[in-house]
């Protein structure tokens, strides 16, 4: 796509402050009428269209950033599209301008009137501890639990009954003082949000870095973390802290794999034959012969780096979020609903991402956990995003299939981000084998690992082969040191 030469800074155009009329006003149409942005690098002079509400989305007020490698402008025949859009509006906007007082004093009388609890059940009984504590008292408790990780950790012999408690006390305590803290920072402005539970942030994942430690050190019981769990009376609680220990347990197992055996060899030898067809069509553009692992991940396999890992545990941890928004649907027996299913990833990704300093690796495990690789039965916000990227850019490709980074992503050349491919994974196997699911019957861990292959791989390609075959083999690995 040719990008005309005449742009104008998007610094300039939107010049009030986020959220005055003029700015708002353009902002809406920039987003309503889906007008790209040109994004130029300072340094390589490397120009493309994106949409403008993916970044803003990833970044409130991008184009405000000052020091960044990139600049962000408006072409001129965008320009006269907003004036055009504008003026149609600017007697409604005035409108509402006289009327502003009558609505600032309706606002105002709002904030002053105490929100409405959340039904507690669907947490547990002891969600309404933690909700009514003081910040500071919910700080004492998650460093309280990070101390008594931490003595754990500096103990040369460890007790796996002491350890696995330890664990699964920690995440408990930590999701449901998470989600208090988020749910009260729903009632303030991004930034006064993001102040408010900045030391929530800073100490859960100073705790996230000892629990995963621990966990690296294979001291970890998983017949006595489900035991621990379900004495949990909330199946939010008690799935988040399963998800997040397994998954944690996984990546530790993932990392043994590839760093300390032939298995990125074995994998080479098998792919021809047993994967080449399924990634081939995800990127069906890429010549079947150039399928391989390189094109698969981005960078080719690797070891996960400690500050990937402790990133990526922070979204394991807090990925269903924004479940407990609609805690009846998901704690009760109502009908399947879509809606509501696909609703918990969208308020879960914006609230990690407007009302918290969490890292922008959790918002988009949060927001990407059931995409499936772009099938219909999948959601999420990346498929959204990539539909806006390809409006702008119709010519663009995906070449890879997963990043581990968070750039390529964001950058739209891969398909899926790999911790969140990860999870996907993790997230169905706990709901298939879920003892407390009030619409199935649980599966046995073998009778669900066979589903999970025969409608998620062979059928409908959602989960990625490869990680799926690691985690066959991890699973049964415990299931066999548990004989």
């Amino acid at each position: 796509m040719q990008v005309k030469e005449t742009v104008y800074p998007l610094s300039k155009v939107l010049t009030l402050p986020n959220g005055g009329g003029g700015n708002k006003n353009f902002i809406d149409i920039i987003i309503s009428e889906e007008i790209p942005i040109v994004c130029i690098n300072k340094a390589a002079q490397k120009k493309r269209l994106m949409p403008f509400k993916v970044l803003n989305d990833n970044k409130d007020g991008f184009w405000q950033v000052q020091g960044g490698s990139w600049e962000y402008f408006l072409s001129a025949d965008s320009i006269e599209k907003i004036k055009e859009k504008s003026a149609v509006k600017r007697a409604a906007w005035e409108d509402a301008k006289n009327n502003a007082q009558t609505k600032s004093d309706t606002v105002t009388a709002q904030k002053e009137t105490p929100s409405q609890p959340i039904k507690l059940d669907g947490l547990g009984k002891e969600y309404g501890y933690y909700a009514d504590m003081t910040p500071a008292k919910r700080i004492e408790c998650i460093d309280r639990e990070k101390q008594r990780l931490d003595d754990l950790l500096s103990k040369k012999h460890k007790d796996e009954v002491e350890v696995t408690e330890a664990l699964v006390d920690s995440t408990k305590e930590a999701a449901m003082i998470n989600h208090a803290a988020i749910e009260e920072a729903l009632n303030f402005a991004d930034d006064e949000a993001k102040r408010f539970t900045q030391n929530i942030v800073d100490s859960t994942t100073e705790m996230i870095k000892t629990s995963a430690q621990l966990l690296s050190e294979d001291v970890f019981s998983n017949e006595l973390m489900n035991a621990l769990v379900e004495k949990s009376n909330g199946t939010i609680v008690q799935h988040m802290t399963r998800v997040y220990l397994n998954g944690i347990a996984f990546l530790n197992y993932y990392n043994n794999l590839v760093s300390t055996s032939s298995a990125i060899q074995k994998l080479r030898i098998a792919f021809p034959t047993k994967f080449r067809k399924l990634y081939h069509s995800l990127i069906p553009h890429v010549h079947i012969d150039d399928i391989n692992l390189e094109r698969v991940f981005f960078g080719g396999m690797r070891a996960i780096t400690p500050e990937l890992y402790f990133k990526w545990a922070v979204g394991f941890l807090v990925h269903d979020i924004g479940k407990a928004n609609a805690i009846e649907y998901h704690e009760g027996e109502a009908a399947f609903d879509r809606k509501l299913v696909v609703d918990h990833v969208k308020l879960g990704y914006k609230q990690i991402m407007t009302k918290t300093n969490y890292p922008i690796e959790a918002s988009l495990i949060t927001g990407y956990h059931h995409e499936y690789y772009g099938d219909s039965a999948g959601y999420g916000y990346f498929r959204f995003y990539l539909q806006q990227y390809k409006k702008a850019n119709p010519s663009a490709k995906q070449d890879y299939c997963i990043t581990y980074e968070l750039e390529p992503i964001l950058d739209y050349q891969a398909l899926a981000y790999f911790p969140a491919k990860v999870l996907e994974i993790i997230d169905v196997y706990d709901s298939l084998t879920d003892p407390h699911r009030v619409y199935r019957k649980p599966m046995e861990p073998e009778e669900a690992l066979v589903m999970m292959r025969e409608e998620f791989i062979d059928k409908h390609l959602k989960l990625d082969p490869i990680l799926f075959n690691m985690f066959e083999t991890f699973t049964r690995e415990k299931l066999e040191k548990k004989k």
